[in-house]
């Protein structure tokens, strides 16, 4: 009786438990910017948010690298703004533009999936205080840049069929084509 009590309990733990831990993952990836096949590396980002220098010293005088790089962060993991300021803080002043710059490419990333973490990043560099951060961000701002391409949808037959409506095998013998 006291066996079939505990397992009862057990169970009913071990569902509580699923269930939190699918709540905590739902709830982090609705804080992400990008698609997962764009999104970095989850080790990456531990790695940026328990020593954020290690980014300078990886990517030294790289500016684009850096800028490329820290934009993917935190699209990825928005959450990494406080590792930001430390980054900040503990970087060169010729690099901080870059940073600045790095900020307003992550937001723009984050205007149309998640606006209110491109008010964060815009809030943060308000309240950051930093000229030469402020400096790169706005000089982003002013770059006329391109909305990302959308995505092209996928052909389920994935080119096993040819003809104008599509109805007539192809030839499994010919040359593929190259992608452009």
């Amino acid at each position: 009786m006291l066996q079939q009590i505990v397992a009862r309990h057990t169970w009913v733990a071990a569902i509580g438990m699923g269930v939190a831990i699918a709540g905590m993952s739902a709830s982090s990836s609705n804080a992400q910017c990008v698609e997962l096949s764009e999104r970095v590396p989850q080790i990456d980002l531990q790695v940026f948010s328990t020593e954020p220098v290690s980014l300078l010293r990886k990517l030294r005088n790289d500016k684009e690298k850096l800028a490329g790089r820290l934009t993917a962060y935190l699209v990825t993991d928005p959450t990494l703004l406080p590792s930001v300021r430390k980054l900040v803080n503990d970087a060169p002043t010729a690099d901080r533009p870059t940073i600045g710059e790095a900020l307003r490419h992550a937001e723009f990333r984050c205007v149309a999936s998640q606006p209110e973490v491109a008010r964060k990043i815009n809030d943060f560099v308000r309240k950051l205080g930093d000229s030469a951060v402020l400096s790169g961000y706005s000089a982003a701002a002013e770059e006329p840049t391109a909305p990302p391409p959308p995505a092209k949808p996928r052909n389920s037959s994935a080119g096993l069929m040819s003809g104008e409506w599509k109805t007539e095998l192809a030839d499994p013998f010919k040359a593929m084509p190259l992608p452009q």
